[in-house]
């Protein structure tokens, strides 16, 4: 009996052994797998530059702030209540100067130098921010966002500039994705902010965007001050004409459909706000954790998921597959319904965004000579402002005139078939190299 009793017992414990010791494998497997991530993670961020951890800090002080542009729509429409047609029109205006400064930026960055360009951008432009909330006619609003459009747009052309000046010829694509990495912890953190503040008074939302970009030009200039680029003095390329871009068709293609990308892709800044405020009936903070979690997303993946991209596969189809991805975003919200598809659809829109934009930045940066290279992004950084001045009206436009189901089947119709010209040029380039 004694020895049937105690066998008893000790089956009893097997069950509970067996647990136990699978535990003990899960735990070893997780941490594994973990300790592969956090070398994969390191291996990613190896061979940066120091300047290009500064630069990278600088824009995370900078978009940290980033708390205007995502509520403009709602501000004007709730706030100051215009139409959506109106609101339109107001950001398509602030994307005409975001493309004035897009092309006086790339012109001053090749004439007087990143380091000035960006400094005046940062600090100029952040005091620009603190006068829009005090102009409420349509006209003065409009004349205001063109001015600030376009003093902080001119520091795209001159930041990039900078940062692939100190980035080396194996970390190119890694370094911009540091850089928007820095930016995309900025997006997440500032609009998250920015909700609350808009709840108390959108005042806030000014004085924090402007206050962070005068201190971010403040960091800047102390650091960089006596780390200059020497860009006039770099050695020219014996065997790369000095080209302008609006004259190299091959690239001027792929700036068209970089265009077509941007044209979908801002509708995180006009449809989508919208489409969360009029559909879902969010609060301003619910909108901003919501776009904030784009930031988010793109600042925890984007390192670890370049690094590996870039080893394995070609730039071109990374833009292809970051193309389909946005275009789902949109059509996921004619099929499903929830607020769990609007956290999908911004997930599919983050990966979208980074598998297509370092990639993009990256082709940009390698077209180009030292000696024009703040022409070249400069005329990327075009193709984004024009996108940003016909995006806003045109979906505005599509919203009254019809409604947002339309506007999301135009959207992911369109996405598609910007993913199928970039698909045709990956094959003409490759057709090219063949021969």
């Amino acid at each position: 009996m004694w020895v049937d009793i105690a066998g008893a017992k000790t089956n009893n414990f097997l069950p509970l052994n067996t647990a136990f010791i699978f535990l003990k494998k899960c735990i070893s497997y997780l941490r594994d797998v973990l300790a592969q991530f956090f070398r994969t993670y390191k291996e990613a961020y190896h061979g940066i530059t120091k300047p290009v951890w500064i630069l990278a800090t600088i824009q995370l002080i900078n978009r940290t702030g980033s708390m205007v542009l995502p509520f403009m729509t709602v501000y004007m429409t709730s706030a100051l209540g215009y139409t959506k047609t109106e609101a339109g029109i107001i950001m398509s205006i602030f994307g005409i100067g975001s493309l004035a400064g897009s092309y006086l930026g790339g012109r001053w960055t090749d004439k007087f130098g990143p380091f000035k360009v960006q400094f005046l951008s940062l600090t100029i432009g952040g005091m620009s921010y603190l006068f829009i909330p005090f102009l409420h006619g349509f006209y003065p609003l409009a004349i205001g966002v063109f001015i600030c459009g376009l003093i902080n747009d001119s520091l795209r052309p001159a930041a990039s500039s900078m940062t692939s000046h100190f980035a080396t010829e194996a970390t190119t694509t890694r370094s911009f994705s540091l850089m928007r990495m820095a930016i995309n912890l900025g997006v997440a953190i500032g609009p998250a902010i920015a909700g609350l503040l808009a709840g108390i008074n959108y005042m806030w939302l000014f004085i924090g965007d402007g206050a962070t970009c005068i201190v971010a030009g403040i960091v800047f200039y102390y650091y960089f001050k006596e780390k200059q680029p020497q860009i006039h003095t770099e050695k020219k390329h014996a065997t790369t004409a000095q080209t302008s871009p609006y004259r190299d068709g091959k690239f001027m293609l792929f700036m068209l459909f970089c265009f077509f990308y941007a044209a979908a892709f801002f509708q995180i800044f006009s449809g989508i706000p919208l489409y969360y405020k009029d559909v879902y009936f969010k609060p301003e903070a619910a909108i901003g954790l919501l776009i904030g979690f784009n930031g988010l997303i793109v600042f925890i993946f984007e390192m670890i998921t370049v690094s590996q991209l870039d080893k394995r596969f070609r730039p071109n189809a990374m833009i292809v597959v970051g193309c389909v991805m946005l275009g789902l975003s949109f059509l996921i919200f004619n099929i499903f319904h929830g607020t769990i598809i609007l956290l999908i659809a911004m997930l599919l829109l983050s990966f979208s965004e980074i598998f297509a934009m370092p990639f993009m930045i990256s082709r940009v940066v390698k077209s180009a000579t030292p000696q024009t290279r703040g022409s070249y992004l400069a005329a990327y950084t075009i193709a984004w402002a024009l996108a940003f001045i016909i995006s806003p009206y045109s979906s505005t436009q599509i919203i009254e005139n019809f409604n947002y189901t339309t506007l999301w089947w135009i959207m992911g119709v369109f996405c598609l078939l910007t993913a199928f010209g970039f698909h045709s040029i990956a094959q003409k380039q490759t057709a090219t190299e063949k021969i």
